[in-house]
């Protein structure tokens, strides 16, 4: 019996009938997994919904809508919402919505830029004293404890009043030095843990320098966990960069932030200008609300004990 050569193909082609149990298909790559968790997160999804819509709503909003928010204008003080001003005018005749996107400006500026700099600094303080341990290691989180017991807020406060002229640059460098300290405790506690792992052993034995381990192997996979802080330092800077406006320690003129704009408004809430109110408010809850989903979000995206099955 002779038997072509196409039968034989045709027999070892594989089968377009699925198997008993159904199509078993390979491994996921790892950020195919974590954006899949992602975006099932409902909220994650609102969240970065509201940050991209703040973000064009802040810089590219006032290359749409013009507005003067350099000149005061005293007679069009407390004007209503209507064509020509959406959201009415404050107590200086400011466009009210154009002084939303410029205090939108800030916010974002200052909270990612600050950030940035706290998440450098903790990163490397956290990373050298998890891996070098012992001495080093209780001297730091000696100082992160000491610093972690002092108020926040009274720090800047006082290191706003005796620099005056508060800007967007001086105000990031100021609250980014003095936040760095969650971000150390969180990379030391992840270094820990990964410093006994067998790649990092396997480095060592091959000769690795503690400056390459800490660059090449502990920072990258500690990385996880920076990125999640990263999303709450910024909801926390934006919050704190309210409060300080709020006391009037906040941007001087003619910058302005969300907390500036509060201040200046609930003197005349009572007077029934509720534009110069709520609008500014909502903002700012909604900005912080939605890097704080986004937070929750990616720690359960990373952590795999927490992905949902």
């Amino acid at each position: 019996m002779t038997v072509s050569i196409g039968e034989i193909y045709e027999e070892i082609q594989p089968s377009d009938v699925a198997p008993e149990g159904g199509q078993v298909h390979g491994p996921r790559a790892g950020w195919k997994l974590a954006l899949s968790s992602f975006v099932e997160n409902r909220l994650a999804v609102a969240g970065a919904a509201i940050v991209v819509f703040f973000i064009l709503f802040s810089f590219v909003g006032p290359l749409i809508y013009h507005t003067n928010q350099n000149s005061t204008n005293p007679i069009d003080a407390f004007l209503p919402p209507s064509g020509a001003h959406l959201f009415g005018t404050d107590s200086n005749g400011f466009d009210e919505l154009g002084r939303m996107m410029k205090g939108g400006q800030a916010a974002l500026e200052i909270g990612f830029f600050a950030s940035l700099i706290a998440t450098v600094i903790g990163t490397l303080v956290g990373a050298v004293a998890g891996l070098l341990g012992g001495v080093v290691d209780a001297f730091l989180m000696r100082i992160v404890d000491v610093m972690l017991s002092i108020p926040l807020l009274f720090v800047i406060l006082i290191v706003g009043d005796r620099y005056n002229g508060a800007t967007v640059f001086s105000l990031s460098i100021i609250i980014g030095i003095f936040s760095w300290l969650v971000s150390a405790r969180l990379v030391r506690g992840e270094v820990l843990s990964l410093r006994v792992r067998d790649f990092v052993f396997a480095s060592r034995t091959m000769g690795a320098s503690r400056r390459h381990l800490i660059y090449k192997h502990l920072i990258p996979n500690a990385l996880g966990v920076v990125i999640v802080n990263i999303t709450f330092q910024v909801a926390d800077t934006i919050n704190l960069l309210a409060i300080l406006g709020f006391l009037g320690y906040g941007l001087n003129y003619p910058q302005v932030s969300w907390g500036d704009m509060l201040s200046n408004a609930l003197n005349y809430l009572s007077d029934g200008y509720w534009w110069v109110v709520y609008p500014v408010g909502v903002c700012l809850v909604l900005v912080v609300m939605a890097f704080n989903f986004i937070g929750d979000a990616l720690r359960d995206t990373v952590d795999v004990r927490l992905r949902r099955r």
